[in-house]
């Protein structure tokens, strides 16, 4: 929980955040929210506006019982850093609703170059995330190790398929946002797993009001749930918490290299034939299995495109940032 002097203390340091500048870090993070193997968390982390997003999700339960409950809505509002929450929000729910056909359509005709994208993206967020460690020692190794293992082995998995239902849905939000607010783990790839993505990405095309509702809830519940975990792990493991998110990152490149071997296929929902089970090989191999152009240079260049706007991004959050932006000695 933040006392008084720590809120005060954070909501004085970031001042320099504007509305504005936290509206477009928020359409950042719903574009990567929205794209399976690139985590909103990541975004939010590199721009510097993690542990402010974590405090304020954090104060939300109490201030709720506290506050709202007894009318006092300005005082909720500020304890709960509304301003800048509805600002993060907004860009989210604009740029998931706007840019979710325009993704989805950009993988299917362009599927190498923007998997090249998403590719320098993480990799250039490997670095950021890599390099925030206060003390680097041996020990780190571990969970440097048990994060690479764990991310790569969970995109070998192959995709399920569950049931759509108001308690999938609801089960999917909540599932889905725990793994967003972690940088290097995408919740988009956690519904691939379980067969939900297709569904949501459906809803919020059709904008079905009902669906996204279900998922907008489980989502909440998700992230009351988590944000004071995430919290308390940074402030009592801070180095050990950033070397498992850097192995997660490393691991999750395996799901967006861009050249693929197709191994299985599946029927979804809609009728339409899907990768059930693939491996990454080669862009050589790639095109001597496909007799497709691998399009090396081209592909080269628009992860050079993705790790330079990581670095575009990075400098935007230590412009506006003026604490150390990834300290959580005062997230809550």
């Amino acid at each position: 929980m933040i006392d008084q002097s720590q809120k005060t203390s954070i909501q004085s340091n970031d001042r320099a955040q504007h509305p504005a500048s936290v509206f477009f870090r928020g359409i950042a993070m719903g574009a990567a929210d929205i794209v399976p193997g690139v985590s909103g968390g990541t975004i939010a982390f590199i721009t510097g506006i993690y542990f402010r997003l974590l405090a304020a999700i954090n104060a939300v339960p109490v201030a709720l019982f506290r506050d709202l409950a007894k009318g006092r809505v300005r005082a909720f509002w500020q304890a709960c850093d509304g301003t800048f929450l509805s600002a993060l929000l907004a860009g989210i729910l604009v740029s998931v609703v706007t840019l979710a056909s325009a993704i989805s359509f950009a993988l299917a005709e362009y599927p190498i170059l923007i998997w090249s994208f998403f590719f320098g993206l993480i990799l250039a967020s490997v670095w950021h995330v890599a390099r925030q460690a206060r003390h680097y020692r041996t020990a780190l190794f571990i969970p440097l190790v048990v994060g690479i293992g764990s991310a790569w082995w969970i995109t070998t998995l192959s995709a399920g398929q569950l049931e759509p239902s108001a308690f999938t849905f609801f089960a999917a939000g909540a599932v889905a946002i725990c793994a967003m607010i972690l940088p290097g783990i995408s919740g988009s790839f956690i519904l691939v797993i379980i067969g939900m993505y297709a569904p949501i990405l459906a809803a919020i095309k059709s904008l079905d009001i009902g669906i996204l509702l279900l998922f907008m809830a489980g989502c909440l519940v998700g992230l009351l749930s988590v944000a004071r975990l995430i919290t308390w792990a940074f402030r009592e493991y801070h180095d050990h918490v950033l070397a498992l998110l850097t192995g997660f990152m490393i691991g999750a490149l395996n799901k967006v290299w861009p050249w693929k071997e197709i191994l299985s296929w599946r029927t979804n929902s809609s009728g339409a034939q899907v990768p059930l089970s693939e491996v990454s090989i080669s862009p050589w191999a790639f095109s001597d299995l496909t007799g497709l152009d691998p399009q090396i240079a081209v592909a080269a260049a628009m992860a050079i495109t993705g790790v330079m706007l990581v670095l575009l991004m990075e400098w935007f959050g230590r412009r506006y940032q003026k604490t150390a932006p990834l300290t959580a000695d005062n997230a809550g």
